[in-house]
């Protein structure tokens, strides 16, 4: 018999958090809205890189509830881990990119990470991510003032 993992009050409110902010993204990425995206993201005031255990645990929290929202797909989940991240003061970027090879039906089909400095957060392995073409990143950055 499968033992399940208990989970604290503190896990159940960032499983709710992380649920709240995938539909949004989605709802916003399926109406063509990224650019109110961006610059809700941009709105957060970022200080620092999270510590690897922030990392992680907003990575498990937020590819656990994708699995509940219908087509959260890597965009998807990379955005909403960038706007988790913003939120509490962290660092990080969504990075698109191309495999070097096409699928089966010879098409490129991008793909996005979440990235804090270095470290891969969401969108696979490190293997994988260094196999990609980079093509742009999307960074946590409040939208510029004309002068």
């Amino acid at each position: 018999m499968a033992r399940l993992r208990r989970i604290s009050a503190r896990q159940v409110c960032l499983l709710l958090e992380c649920l709240f902010t995938v539909a949004v993204v989605r709802c916003a990425l399926s109406s063509r809205r990224s650019d109110w995206l961006r610059r809700r993201i941009g709105t957060f005031t970022v200080h620092s890189m999270a510590p690897n255990h922030r990392l992680a645990e907003i990575a498990w929290a937020v590819a656990a509830v994708s699995r509940s929202v219908p087509k959260a797909s890597c965009l998807t989940q990379a955005t909403a881990g960038q706007w988790i991240l913003a939120r509490r003061g962290f660092d990080s970027i969504v990075r698109i990119s191309v495999p070097p090879l096409a699928d089966a039906q010879g098409r490129i089909a991008p793909h996005a990470w979440l990235m804090a400095g270095d470290t891969v957060v969401l969108g696979g392995t490190v293997d994988l991510y260094q196999r990609h073409r980079m093509l742009h990143d999307y960074p946590v950055r409040a939208p510029s003032v004309a002068r």
